[in-house]
C-alpha cells in the first residue's frame, strides 16, 4: 500500500468503535422509544387522544392558538425520530465497510478465521442499525399522523 492508501485505512479504522457504540446507544434509545411509543398507544385506547397528546398540552400551556407555532412543535417532536431513522441504516453501512477491508487482507493471507470474525461484526453490525431504524421509522409514522390529526383538532376547535 502506499503511504496516502495506508492512511486512508488508518483513519477508517479509527471509526469502527464510535460507530459500533453509537449503533449500540440508538439501539437501547430505540427500544425505550417503542416502550414510550406503547404506553401513549394504551392511553390513546384508554383516554381520548385530547388527553394524551402533547399538542393540546402545549396547546393549553401557551393559551392562544398559533398554527405556525403548533406546526413547529410538530416538526420539534418528530426531528428525532427523523434523523435517527435515516443515520442509522448509513452508520450500519459504515460499520459493514470497515471491517470488510481486514477481512479481504485475511482472505488473501487464507486465515478464514479472520475473515469469519471481522464478517460477523460487519454483519451483526449493519443488521443491528436497520432493525433500530425500522422501529423509530414506525414509531416516526404513526406519531405523525397522531401529532397531525391532533393538529387539525386544534385547528378546528379555534376557528
Amino acid at each position: 500500500m502506499n503511504p496516502l492508501e495506508l492512511l486512508m485505512y488508518q483513519i477508517s479504522t479509527v471509526f469502527l468503535w464510535p460507530v459500533l457504540l453509537l449503533i449500540l446507544l440508538l439501539f437501547v434509545y430505540g427500544f425505550y422509544l417503542l416502550g414510550r411509543f406503547l404506553v401513549e398507544a394504551l392511553q390513546r385506547r384508554q383516554r381520548s387522544p385530547e388527553a394524551v397528546c402533547s399538542l393540546h398540552a402545549w396547546q393549553r400551556r401557551h393559551g392562544v392558538y398559533d398554527g405556525d407555532a403548533l406546526e413547529l412543535e410538530v416538526l420539534r417532536q418528530l426531528e428525532p425520530l427523523r434523523v435517527i431513522s435515516r443515520v442509522c441504516p448509513m452508520l450500519g453501512l459504515v460499520a459493514t465497510m470497515i471491517p470488510l477491508a481486514p477481512a479481504l487482507l485475511a482472505l488473501g493471507e487464507g486465515d478464514f478465521g479472520q475473515v469469519g470474525e471481522h464478517l460477523v461484526v460487519a454483519f451483526s453490525a449493519v443488521i443491528v442499525a436497520l432493525v433500530t431504524a425500522s422501529i423509530v421509522f414506525l414509531i416516526l409514522n404513526v406519531r405523525r399522523r397522531w401529532l397531525l390529526t391532533s393538529l387539525h383538532r386544534i385547528e378546528q376547535a379555534a376557528s
